[in-house]
């Protein structure tokens, strides 16, 4: 899979595009590669105009293309990752966004590179356990939003934090890894199968609500704040796939039930 990038931003020049394309492309090959069995490399394209044609993505010389903008012009969004009529996989990611949450526009390719590659068409679910009531639900394939406040370094350019394949599994597996970094939590535990990190938060389609629902920790302002952001773009990966359906944000609020909002 060739994922080209677009870089459309003024501040962002193509040598420091190409400084993080080589360190998430090493990524990719050497991190993420040997636990999904997965690949892809990015390459940076050149543009053809100041607009992007969304309808003919007429830039991409691969299999799919992400865009790099400044802008928050299209809904405030921090990056999306959809498809256009072509059914060719396609994302934004928004610098200014990013540099409002305070994480480097590096992560947030990383992110949604890592995304593309494991579920390109945003279309699979993966059936798991409620991460509070422990009622089945199906879990958006999504390998970076329940550790999306976690980063790492390659090269000197910080890329995004992942899930493992064994994070959706339905019971935990003894010594297992849930996340590449493993890193430990304020309780001192590392990730559990279908939870979610400080700062990060997960979806999943609710068949007792009828409805898709994103689900953060009580009290976590940071991935509110991300959740928020996202949500405001009405082409925003998994909302948009359902933004003809209602989306509720639930909320780990104990004691008491959980917090519900409507989309």
């Amino acid at each position: 899979m060739i994922i080209s990038v677009i870089n459309h931003t003024k501040d962002i020049l193509d040598e420091a595009v190409h400084a993080a394309l080589r360190s998430i492309n090493r990524q990719i090959e050497f991190d993420f590669k040997p636990y999904w069995s997965k690949a892809a490399t990015l390459r940076l394209e050149g543009r053809s105009g100041k607009r992007v044609n969304r309808e003919t993505l007429s830039d991409m010389r691969g299999d799919a293309v992400v865009y790099l903008w400044d802008e928050l012009d299209v809904d405030d969004a921090l990056g999306y990752h959809e498809r256009n009529h072509r059914g060719i996989p396609f994302s934004f990611v928004f610098s200014k966004m990013a540099e409002e949450l305070g994480e480097k526009w590096s992560i947030t390719l990383s992110h949604e590179a890592i995304e593309m590659i494991a579920d390109p068409e945003v279309n699979l679910l993966v059936q798991g356990p409620h991460p509070d009531t422990g009622k089945s639900v199906f879990h958006w394939y999504e390998l970076c939003d329940a550790v999306q406040s976690e980063s790492y370094s390659i090269d000197e350019i910080e890329v995004a934090n992942f899930l493992l394949p064994l994070y959706f599994t339905s019971t935990e597996e003894r010594a297992g890894r849930n996340d590449f970094l493993g890193r430990r939590g304020k309780d001192g535990k590392t990730l559990e199968s279908f939870k979610v990190k400080e700062g990060g938060y997960i979806g999943y389609f609710n068949p007792e609500t009828g409805e898709h629902e994103t689900y953060i920790m009580s009290g976590d302002r940071v991935a509110a704040t991300r959740r928020e952001a996202k949500e405001k773009l009405q082409k925003a990966r998994r909302a948009g796939r359902y933004r003809s359906k209602r989306t509720r944000l639930v909320s780990a609020d104990p004691p008491g039930p959980a917090v519900a909002q409507r989309r």
